[in-house]
Protein backbone atom coordinates (compact mmCIF):
# COMPACT_ATOMS: atom_id res chain seq x y z
CA UNK A 1 0.00 0.00 0.00
CA UNK A 2 1.45 3.34 -1.06
CA UNK A 3 2.26 5.75 1.73
CA UNK A 4 0.83 9.24 1.79
CA UNK A 5 3.43 11.87 0.81
CA UNK A 6 4.53 13.99 3.75
CA UNK A 7 3.16 17.51 3.57
CA UNK A 8 5.44 20.50 4.22
CA UNK A 9 5.01 22.28 7.52
CA UNK A 10 3.38 25.70 7.31
CA UNK A 11 5.98 28.38 6.91
CA UNK A 12 8.92 26.01 6.36
CA UNK A 13 11.43 27.96 4.28
CA UNK A 14 14.17 25.35 4.09
CA UNK A 15 15.15 22.79 1.48
CA UNK A 16 13.11 22.24 -1.67
CA UNK A 17 9.69 22.50 -0.06
CA UNK A 18 7.16 24.81 -1.72
CA UNK A 19 7.26 28.40 -0.55
CA UNK A 20 4.01 30.20 0.00
CA UNK A 21 3.44 33.37 -1.97
CA UNK A 22 1.09 35.72 -0.10
CA UNK A 23 -1.48 37.44 -2.30
CA UNK A 24 -3.78 40.27 -1.25
CA UNK A 25 -4.17 44.04 -1.16
CA UNK A 26 -3.60 44.03 -4.93
CA UNK A 27 -0.12 42.59 -4.40
CA UNK A 28 1.70 39.30 -4.76
CA UNK A 29 4.76 38.61 -2.64
CA UNK A 30 7.16 36.17 -4.26
CA UNK A 31 10.70 35.07 -3.70
CA UNK A 32 13.47 37.14 -5.30
CA UNK A 33 15.31 35.31 -8.09
CA UNK A 34 19.00 36.15 -8.37
CA UNK A 35 19.14 34.48 -11.78
CA UNK A 36 16.39 36.68 -13.24
CA UNK A 37 17.77 39.83 -14.83
CA UNK A 38 14.70 41.91 -14.02
CA UNK A 39 15.00 40.98 -10.35
CA UNK A 40 18.70 41.80 -10.24
CA UNK A 41 18.14 45.17 -11.92
CA UNK A 42 15.26 46.04 -9.57
CA UNK A 43 17.30 45.03 -6.51
CA UNK A 44 20.16 47.28 -7.66
CA UNK A 45 17.84 50.23 -8.27
CA UNK A 46 16.13 49.81 -4.93
CA UNK A 47 19.30 49.45 -2.87
CA UNK A 48 21.14 52.27 -4.64
CA UNK A 49 18.21 54.72 -4.65
CA UNK A 50 19.09 57.98 -2.82
CA UNK A 51 15.96 57.77 -0.66
CA UNK A 52 16.90 54.25 0.46
CA UNK A 53 20.44 55.35 1.26
CA UNK A 54 19.17 58.36 3.15
CA UNK A 55 17.56 56.14 5.75
CA UNK A 56 19.62 52.93 5.56
CA UNK A 57 23.30 52.01 5.72
CA UNK A 58 23.60 48.28 4.97
CA UNK A 59 26.72 46.45 6.07
CA UNK A 60 27.43 45.76 2.39
CA UNK A 61 26.53 48.37 -0.23
CA UNK A 62 25.11 47.30 -3.60
CA UNK A 63 26.61 49.42 -6.37
CA UNK A 64 26.51 47.29 -9.54
CA UNK A 65 24.74 44.34 -11.11
CA UNK A 66 27.34 41.84 -9.93
CA UNK A 67 26.94 43.07 -6.38
CA UNK A 68 23.15 42.95 -6.67
CA UNK A 69 23.26 39.38 -7.93
CA UNK A 70 25.53 38.34 -5.06
CA UNK A 71 23.31 40.13 -2.56
CA UNK A 72 20.26 38.27 -3.84
CA UNK A 73 22.11 34.97 -3.58
CA UNK A 74 22.87 35.79 0.06
CA UNK A 75 19.21 36.57 0.61
CA UNK A 76 18.28 33.21 -0.94
CA UNK A 77 20.74 31.39 1.32
CA UNK A 78 19.20 33.07 4.35
CA UNK A 79 15.74 32.06 3.22
CA UNK A 80 16.83 28.47 2.62
CA UNK A 81 18.21 28.26 6.16
CA UNK A 82 14.99 29.68 7.62
CA UNK A 83 16.66 32.80 8.97
CA UNK A 84 14.70 35.25 6.86
CA UNK A 85 11.90 35.54 4.32
CA UNK A 86 12.72 38.16 1.66
CA UNK A 87 9.82 38.95 -0.67
CA UNK A 88 9.77 40.72 -4.01
CA UNK A 89 6.65 42.89 -3.95
CA UNK A 90 4.81 42.73 -7.27
CA UNK A 91 1.55 43.95 -8.73
CA UNK A 92 -0.89 41.05 -8.47
CA UNK A 93 -2.27 41.64 -11.97
CA UNK A 94 0.73 42.71 -14.05
CA UNK A 95 3.59 41.14 -12.13
CA UNK A 96 5.49 44.45 -12.21
CA UNK A 97 8.13 44.69 -9.49
CA UNK A 98 7.24 47.40 -6.97
CA UNK A 99 9.65 46.92 -4.09
CA UNK A 100 10.72 44.66 -1.25
CA UNK A 101 9.45 43.50 2.13
CA UNK A 102 11.39 41.17 4.37
CA UNK A 103 10.77 39.19 7.52
CA UNK A 104 14.30 39.14 8.92
CA UNK A 105 16.31 37.80 11.86
CA UNK A 106 13.70 35.10 12.49
CA UNK A 107 14.08 33.54 15.95
CA UNK A 108 11.98 30.37 16.09
CA UNK A 109 12.59 29.92 19.84
CA UNK A 110 11.39 33.35 20.93
CA UNK A 111 9.03 33.48 17.91
CA UNK A 112 10.15 36.99 17.00
CA UNK A 113 11.43 38.63 13.80
CA UNK A 114 12.20 42.07 12.40
CA UNK A 115 10.52 43.49 9.31
CA UNK A 116 11.76 45.96 6.73
CA UNK A 117 10.69 47.29 3.35
CA UNK A 118 11.48 49.64 0.50
CA UNK A 119 9.62 50.75 -2.62
CA UNK A 120 10.95 51.62 -6.06
CA UNK A 121 10.65 55.32 -6.99
CA UNK A 122 8.01 54.79 -9.68
CA UNK A 123 5.77 52.86 -7.27
CA UNK A 124 5.71 55.45 -4.48
CA UNK A 125 2.55 57.28 -3.52
CA UNK A 126 0.37 54.17 -3.93
CA UNK A 127 0.56 52.78 -0.38
CA UNK A 128 2.68 49.88 -1.65
CA UNK A 129 4.78 49.68 1.52
CA UNK A 130 1.70 49.80 3.73
CA UNK A 131 -0.06 47.06 1.81
CA UNK A 132 3.07 44.90 1.57
CA UNK A 133 3.82 45.22 5.28
CA UNK A 134 0.25 44.31 6.21
CA UNK A 135 0.35 41.27 3.92
CA UNK A 136 3.78 40.09 5.09
CA UNK A 137 2.83 40.55 8.74
CA UNK A 138 -0.32 38.47 8.35
CA UNK A 139 1.74 35.77 6.61
CA UNK A 140 4.42 35.77 9.33
CA UNK A 141 1.89 35.34 12.13
CA UNK A 142 -0.14 32.69 10.33
CA UNK A 143 2.52 30.65 8.52
CA UNK A 144 5.57 31.04 10.75
CA UNK A 145 3.57 31.08 14.00
CA UNK A 146 5.54 34.11 15.19
CA UNK A 147 4.41 35.93 18.30
CA UNK A 148 6.13 39.30 17.84
CA UNK A 149 7.26 41.41 14.87
CA UNK A 150 9.56 44.38 15.40
CA UNK A 151 10.12 47.33 13.08
CA UNK A 152 12.82 49.94 13.49
CA UNK A 153 13.35 53.12 11.49
CA UNK A 154 15.72 56.05 11.74
CA UNK A 155 14.53 58.94 13.87
CA UNK A 156 12.96 61.52 11.58
CA UNK A 157 11.69 59.07 8.97
CA UNK A 158 8.08 60.17 9.35
CA UNK A 159 6.87 58.25 6.31
CA UNK A 160 8.06 54.94 7.73
CA UNK A 161 6.60 55.88 11.10
CA UNK A 162 3.17 56.38 9.52
CA UNK A 163 3.41 53.07 7.65
CA UNK A 164 4.26 51.24 10.87
CA UNK A 165 1.40 52.77 12.81
CA UNK A 166 -1.05 52.22 9.94
CA UNK A 167 -0.17 48.51 9.98
CA UNK A 168 -0.72 48.16 13.72
CA UNK A 169 2.91 48.45 14.84
CA UNK A 170 2.71 50.42 18.06
CA UNK A 171 5.51 52.82 18.96
CA UNK A 172 7.42 51.34 21.89
CA UNK A 173 10.30 53.76 22.40
CA UNK A 174 13.50 55.24 21.05
CA UNK A 175 16.69 53.19 20.83
CA UNK A 176 19.72 55.42 21.27
CA UNK A 177 22.49 55.08 18.70
CA UNK A 178 21.04 51.87 17.27
CA UNK A 179 21.63 52.56 13.56
CA UNK A 180 24.47 53.90 11.42
CA UNK A 181 24.17 57.47 10.17
CA UNK A 182 23.40 57.68 6.45
CA UNK A 183 26.42 56.58 4.44
CA UNK A 184 28.66 56.21 7.50
CA UNK A 185 29.88 53.44 9.75
CA UNK A 186 31.67 55.64 12.27
CA UNK A 187 28.61 57.51 13.59
CA UNK A 188 25.22 56.44 14.87
CA UNK A 189 21.65 57.73 15.04
CA UNK A 190 18.60 56.96 17.11
CA UNK A 191 15.88 54.55 16.03
CA UNK A 192 12.15 54.45 16.67
CA UNK A 193 11.09 50.95 17.71
CA UNK A 194 7.62 49.75 16.73
CA UNK A 195 6.19 46.28 17.31
CA UNK A 196 3.09 44.20 16.77
CA UNK A 197 2.20 40.94 18.46
CA UNK A 198 0.02 38.14 17.17
CA UNK A 199 -2.83 38.93 19.58
CA UNK A 200 -3.11 42.57 18.46
CA UNK A 201 -6.25 43.34 16.43
CA UNK A 202 -5.94 43.26 12.65
CA UNK A 203 -5.49 46.89 11.52
CA UNK A 204 -7.96 48.60 9.19
CA UNK A 205 -5.73 50.24 6.60
CA UNK A 206 -8.50 52.71 5.74
CA UNK A 207 -9.07 53.98 9.27
CA UNK A 208 -7.48 57.17 10.67
CA UNK A 209 -4.08 56.73 12.23
CA UNK A 210 -4.11 56.13 15.98
CA UNK A 211 -2.91 59.04 18.06
CA UNK A 212 0.68 59.00 19.18
CA UNK A 213 1.29 58.64 22.91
Amino acid sequence: MASTPQQPRAGDLSGDRPRLEPVGQGLRLRRWDGEREADVAAWLRGRSDPEFRRWNTPMKQVTDLAGARESLREQAAGADSGGCAPFCVTDAETGAILGHVGVNAIDRVLRVARVGYWVLPEARGRAVATRALALASRWAFAELALHRLELGHALGHEGSCRIARRCGFAYEGTLRGAMFEAGRKDAFRDVHLHARIATDPEPDLRSPLPRTP
